[in-house]
């Protein structure tokens, strides 16, 4: 078991906001976490428009193929992030659950998701204060 603590960020298609949180959380975080991502309704492909506003910061997240979420996924995490999934997440008692309200990146511009990646990215920072603060000196 690790000592790290671990997240795991699901939507409906793992393929735009779930993605995007994790890609962020792995860039911002480092190996200070461990990351998943996952989707009650996996897509096809990471939403191209997320894949281009990730590359505008420096992520690349082209690479990323949506995964199916699991009970074992979540039974691996500490913390389950959901974006818009509804109940589908299976509920295991000691782990953490969060909801973050984000826009639905499907179907708009790059320009409709930069307000989203922003946004995520502001939730990961202050998720990572409280799971992952960096080490003093």
């Amino acid at each position: 078991m690790s000592d790290k603590p671990s997240v795991l960020f699901v939507c409906v298609h793992n393929a735009g906001r779930s993605q995007m949180a994790a890609a962020w959380l792995t860039h911002l975080a480092g190996d200070r976490v461990e990351v998943r991502s996952a989707g009650s309704a996996p897509g096809a492909q990471v939403n191209p428009s997320a894949v281009e506003a990730m590359r505008e910061v420096g992520i690349d997240i082209s690479a990323e193929i949506p995964k199916v979420l699991t009970v074992e996924s979540v039974q691996a995490s500490d913390v389950c992030i959901t974006m818009g999934c509804g109940d589908v997440c299976p509920v295991i008692p000691g782990k953490r659950y969060l909801d973050w309200t984000l826009d639905d990146p499907a179907g708009q511009g790059v320009e409709g998701v930069r307000p989203i990646r922003d946004e995520i990215k502001a939730r990961i920072e202050d998720l990572i204060a409280d799971i992952a603060p960096a080490p003093g000196p």
